[in-house]
């Protein structure tokens, strides 16, 4: 034990008694178990950190190969949808004026159930 520049006999002789008590306080058997016990979860540890390791590198290159594919469907999908509505507002324009030439042709509420689509935002039943 160092001693500091400026302890005094009794303070470096009470801290030698403390250090002392706490030594007995564990045997060195049990400090012996205790580390060994240490070194086995350290290799775990290790072991385990090594394998989420190589898992998150592969991870990382699955998504960069396929990232690239889900911006793309991710655009086509878009664009579908971006088409989709505008050949339904175009339907609904050609059956509103063929509603408007020929008021006989459509029964009263035979409009009303043509433009109705399902909502694609509720969940199947």
């Amino acid at each position: 034990m160092e001693k500091s520049p400026g302890a005094s006999p009794e303070t470096a002789a009470a801290a030698a008694e403390v250090a002392e008590q706490f030594r007995s306080l564990v045997s060195a058997e049990d400090v012996g178990s205790i580390k060994q016990a240490q070194h086995l979860i350290l290799g775990r540890l290790q072991d385990s950190n090594a394998v989420l390791t190589h898992f998150n590198e592969y991870s990382e290159q699955c998504f960069a190969e396929l990232s690239g594919d889900f911006a793309s469907k991710t655009r086509l999908l878009k664009s579908m949808k971006d088409d989709l509505d505008h050949i339904f507002l175009k339907l609904r324009s050609m059956k509103s004026r063929l509603a408007a030439t020929y008021p006989d042709a459509f029964p009263d509420g035979a409009m009303a159930e043509m433009d109705q689509r399902p909502d694609l935002e509720s969940p199947l039943e």
